[in-house]
């Protein structure tokens, strides 16, 4: 390398050297970091290092110097904290959406945010269990596929599929296209959705992201239904359980005093708890009514009731006597 060449890139590989190998309980002396910039074969006097640090703190690098004999420094604070790193970290790992290896790799591009000492402190906490992990590689790839789309206003088609019994994938309606206008990509549930307009069936409808293959983009633009540049995900989400589409339905629910942080937690603190009794409290809110609302509710026996319309009162009864009817066979 030359040394004109080599002049050029040494302040790049003190700032690397710094951001990766200091912290607060790492420093390095200048020359020591003579030292680590000769591995990368670049010559520096200390002069020279002395003024491209005064140059990267004024960049914004937070190099702080530690005042003795020989002067040590040290990278303070980056963009993400120990404790953020930590929270992706754990969200990666506990994902089923992400495969074990993909897992795996995000994972080592979250540790390169901060020093090599504290990422191997980070890493011993790690918890990854491929056995709960998605094996479907293609998703990476269907969601790019998908917001290109998206961004491009067009349509695409795919192939969607459920798994059998003996773990096989199995291709829905024979393996047909499905063809669809995709409006958003959104989080639910531990699993990557897509919603789009549907005209099979004439409405928005969702469909799993790791079940998709094949995606291809249609040359024609999308359907977009009145209202649908608006169109609000987050709202989406409240009133469609599971990611399960249909008609939304005013509901009225009554609920245990005990249960205040669930219905907290899966409608947001927004929603107005109204005082029914000492002992109980209702809400009321516009929700798809599928299997997975009542399986919901089910979860909390006896303190959740749900008191109107009387149509959705009467499917919960039923289901509640279906399995009564299940258990006394």
């Amino acid at each position: 390398m030359s040394n004109r060449h080599s002049s050029k890139l040494k302040i790049l590989y003190i700032m690397k050297i710094l951001l990766e190998q200091t912290d607060e309980k790492h420093v390095m002396t200048i020359s020591q970091l003579i030292a680590k910039l000769a591995i990368y074969g670049i010559e520096a006097e200390r002069k020279a290092i002395y003024k491209d640090i005064e140059l990267l703190t004024e960049f914004g690098l937070d190099i702080i110097c530690v005042k003795s004999r020989s002067n040590e420094y040290f990278v303070a604070s980056r963009e993400f904290e120990i404790p953020e790193l930590r929270m992706m970290i754990d969200a990666i790992s506990s994902t089923k959406t992400i495969s074990y290896k993909k897992s795996k790799l995000l994972i080592q591009k979250v540790e390169r945010l901060t020093s090599i000492h504290e990422a191997k402190r980070i890493h011993k906490n790690i918890s990854l269990d491929d056995q709960v992990k998605n094996t479907n590689e293609e998703i990476y790839y269907n969601v790019d596929k998908i917001e290109n789309a998206i961004k491009d206003n067009m349509r695409i088609k795919f192939k969607y599929f459920d798994y059998t019994i003996d773990k096989t994938r199995k291709l829905r309606r024979n393996g047909e296209w499905y063809e669809v206008s995709p409006y958003a990509l959104t989080w639910a549930e531990d699993h990557y959705y897509m919603v789009a307009y549907y005209k099979f069936y004439d409405c928005i409808s969702n469909f799993r992201v790791d079940r998709m293959l094949s995606i291809e983009t249609i040359n024609e633009r999308r359907v977009l239904l009145e209202g649908a540049k608006y169109f609000n995900v987050a709202d989406y989400k409240k009133k469609n359980f599971r990611m399960y589409g249909g008609e939304p339905v005013m509901v009225k629910v009554q609920f245990d005093n005990s249960l205040v942080n669930p219905v907290l937690d899966r409608f947001g603190k927004d929603i107005t708890l109204y005082k029914t009794t000492e002992k109980c409290f209702h809400i009321n809110i516009e929700v798809v009514p599928s299997h997975t609302f009542y399986s919901w509710l089910f979860m909390f026996g006896d303190k959740v009731k749900i008191v109107s319309p009387e149509e959705i009162r009467n499917k919960m009864q039923l289901m509640a006597q279906d399995i009564v009817t299940l258990y006394n066979e």
